[in-house]
């Protein structure tokens, strides 16, 4: 049975922008690497499959965030950053204080989809914004510790 949830994998095409994406939102650099092609391949299945990877941990939240760039990718879908795709949509992170975060985010010229907003029904506030490559993230304010 499963013990936890290891790591989530982004696929990016610029692995030191990705990078400097998650340091500023408090993660640090692990470990990285140039992966075996013969490996990559046996893997993923993908013929020629070849690339570097580098893991980014959370140490508050025990989060790993693992970018990987494939030297030739298949492709990046042209609405991966729409909420409404099927399939995995987007990876939340709770924050301390969603303003702070959103200025400094801002700063650095991060894209967001609309200003925070607050859901009624719990005080949470939220927002969506694009992260490396147009992925989908939330951040997400609780008034306190109880999460829906």
């Amino acid at each position: 049975m499963i013990t936890r949830i290891d790591h989530l994998n982004i696929v990016v095409s610029d692995l030191e922008e990705a990078r400097a994406f998650f340091l500023l939102l408090g993660f640090t650099e692990g470990l990285g690497a140039d992966l075996d092609p013969a490996f990559l391949q046996r893997l993923t299945g993908i013929a020629g499959a070849s690339g570097r990877f580098v893991t980014m941990r959370h140490a508050g939240s025990n989060t790993t965030i693992e970018l990987l760039r494939f030297d030739a990718s298949g492709g990046a879908d042209p609405q991966l950053g729409r909420a409404d795709r099927i399939g995995l949509r987007h990876l939340a992170f709770a924050v301390a204080d969603i303003d702070a975060v959103v200025a400094r985010l801002q700063a650095a010229g991060t894209t967001f989809l609309s200003p925070v907003q607050t859901w009624e029904k719990t005080g949470k506030r939220l927002v969506y914004l694009l992260g490396p490559d147009g992925i989908l993230l939330e951040l997400a304010e609780y008034p306190d510790e109880r999460h829906p």
